[in-house]
């Protein structure tokens, strides 16, 4: 269904709006360096500091851009179970291929509470859903349990699993049956994911060496494991750098650098300091992106 590198898009600024000239050529570049999806309104896309109006825009402009090139897993997540079947619905209608779903954050449901808003989303949409696990940001973690329950709802399709827990893949794995699919939403450890049973990384890297992430995924797909791993051990200090301060900060310093977008992130995400801007560039130089 959805697998390889899938960028999770960054949202470019211009003076506090919505930059959708560079949006529009970080999608096509991205497609010709080989990116395999992607997922528009996720946090690497400061959804939280999106208005109703601009999130379901910038899902719009994804959709469009792409036209069906690659799938569009939208994100379309909430705290507000009302809220996120608007956006999942308003997706579906425009023509996206998924739905990613994050744990509500803040409120801290119960597994039952997490039970219930994917199931009453899932409920109201055809779209495959896929359910975005990341108790670093939320600080819910859904159970196997819970997971395995609503695996049973026929659209819920997979997971992004940020856990950073690599056995985790293979436990639930023996609860599911049914053709699931398990996308990693950490960088550093995307290539392990693979090898417990992942199909695909839903990246912030690819944001910026997109050519390189592609080609890592086209190379474990081909069984070529050994270019998989050369391709790794070349990406990590990037992966390491781009989350040195709060994402999407450091990307999109890296994307300026690119001439791709502005830098520019919506408060209270701040620009980054000169210390870290310095690691990233030292980063793009050494993998001949700069």
């Amino acid at each position: 269904m959805f697998k390889g590198s899938i960028p999770a898009l960054i949202t470019p600024f211009k003076n506090e709006k919505i930059d959708f000239s560079s949006y529009e050529k970080i999608i096509e570049w991205s497609i010709s360096e080989g990116s395999h999806g992607f997922v528009p309104c996720g946090t690497t896309g400061e959804s939280p500091t999106l208005s109703h109006e601009e999130h379901k825009k910038i899902v719009e402009e994804c959709i469009n851009t792409v036209n069906k090139r690659v799938p569009v897993i939208a994100g379309t997540g909430s705290n507000n179970t009302t809220e996120a079947i608007e956006y999942t619905q308003h997706a579906e209608k425009m023509g996206a291929d998924g739905a990613l779903v994050v744990t509500p954050y803040y409120n801290k449901p119960t597994q039952k509470g997490l039970y219930q808003h994917f199931k009453k989303i899932a409920d109201s949409t055809s779209l495959p859903i896929i359910i975005y696990n990341i108790p670093g940001r939320s600080i819910v973690d859904m159970s196997i349990d819970t997971m395995h329950e609503l695996s049973e709802i026929k659209n819920i399709a997979g997971v992004k699993d940020a856990t950073n827990d690599l056995f985790r893949p293979l436990l639930t794995q023996t609860r599911i049956n049914k053709d699931f699919c398990y996308l990693s939403g950490e960088d550093g450890t995307a290539l392990a994911y693979l090898s417990q049973g992942g199909v695909g990384c839903i990246s912030v890297t690819a944001n910026v060496a997109p050519r390189f992430c592609a080609d890592l995924h086209n190379a474990w797909i081909a069984h070529d494991i050994k270019k998989s791993q050369e391709i790794n051990l070349k990406l990590a200090k990037l992966h390491d750098a781009l989350f040195i301060e709060s994402s999407p900060g450091p990307v999109k310093y890296a994307a300026e650098l690119l001439n791709l977008c502005s830098s520019e992130t919506r408060m209270p995400l701040v620009e980054i300091q000169d210390s870290t801007k310095k690691i990233v560039k030292d980063c793009l130089i050494e993998l001949n992106l700069l």
